[in-house]
């Protein structure tokens, strides 16, 4: 199996090691803390590693599906995620976790979703970029706003997280790319099975360490998750169908949409402050459920795309 083939399997690895963290926990609790971080960091170095000046002009040249798509982002996701947190009666600590999981960026995974589901990955990773940086300031003031209703929230903690396990480690990877090209057109295509492979420790470490605590709560964790994902694709599609953009930018932006950064809202929940560990919860289970409802979609617009090109 060639490491793209196993990038693309992404959403079977997550799947197959939250299975196994439940039935074994102590074969991923050991990847706990500093590693989890570590493991974050990994996946954001990829990003940065991965960019060029280009997909910046980009921007510029097609400004109006990124704004669409941050805002978008930014607006449905963490409303949802707190209404779904009060109408669940979802305890504190996994409401605070939902809502931060709302309030993240969108992850690298979208871009290998909407690389199956023959979207715009220009436009994904772009779209990517601008949502990881603005969550640099808004994904702290968005929680503090939202889940002070739940725990007191350290905006300026979060602010703090957010800086060192995105900002740091996003423009260390443009400086490689743009300082040691060499150096990183050998680290760069590594990045991407690392990253699922990162992805997979940090799911499968929490659900595992927080096993007892899934039994109990699960199914209405789930329902969480599954509501929330489900309506910010469903959204993430509509807004620009109805701002009469085209088809490739609505499945690009519905991915985006759909597909949150989990791996942060675990770091998150681990180290920004929150006392209780179950915060993680929904950042893991939020990881598992947006992969597979991504795949599944991916999967349908790749098979309906292949019957247009035949038709």
């Amino acid at each position: 199996m060639n490491s793209e083939r196993f990038t693309l399997l992404f959403p079977l690895w997550t799947l197959m090691g939250a299975g196994l963290a439940l039935l074994y926990p102590p074969l991923f609790t050991w990847f706990r803390g500093d590693l989890i971080t570590m493991g974050l960091g990994v996946i954001m170095l990829g990003m940065g590693l991965g960019l060029t000046p280009q997909d910046f002009v980009r921007v510029g040249q097609r400004p109006r599906p990124v704004v669409i798509g941050v805002l978008t982002q930014f607006i449905v996701m963490p409303s949802i995620a707190a209404l779904l947190a009060f109408a669940l009666h979802l305890s504190p600590p996994l409401a605070v976790g939902l809502i931060l999981v709302g309030c993240c960026p969108g992850g690298t995974a979208s871009n290998v979703v909407a690389l199956i589901g023959r979207a715009d990955v220009a436009l994904s990773v772009v779209m990517t970029t601008v949502s990881t940086l603005v969550a640099v300031v808004l994904t702290p003031q968005l929680t503090a706003l939202l889940a002070s209703q739940y725990v007191p929230i350290d905006g300026g903690l979060l602010l703090i997280k957010v800086l060192q396990v995105v900002l740091f480690p996003v423009a260390l990877g443009v400086l490689l790319k743009q300082g040691l090209p060499r150096l990183a057109s050998r680290v760069e295509p590594v990045m991407a099975p690392l990253a699922v492979l990162a992805i997979v420790m940090i799911v499968a470490s929490i659900v595992g360490s927080q096993a007892n605590v899934l039994q109990q709560q699960g199914a209405r964790l789930f329902l969480a998750c599954v509501l929330l994902h489900g309506a910010g694709f469903l959204l993430g599609w509509l807004v620009p169908l109805l701002v009469g953009e085209g088809v490739l930018v609505q499945r690009t932006i519905s991915i985006e949409v759909g597909m949150q950064n989990s791996g942060l809202a675990v770091v998150l929940a681990r180290s920004g402050g929150f006392t209780s560990p179950i915060t993680a919860l929904p950042g893991a289970i939020s990881a598992v459920i947006h992969c597979l409802i991504g795949s599944a979609l991916a999967a349908i617009w790749r098979q309906k795309s292949r019957q247009q090109s035949k038709a």
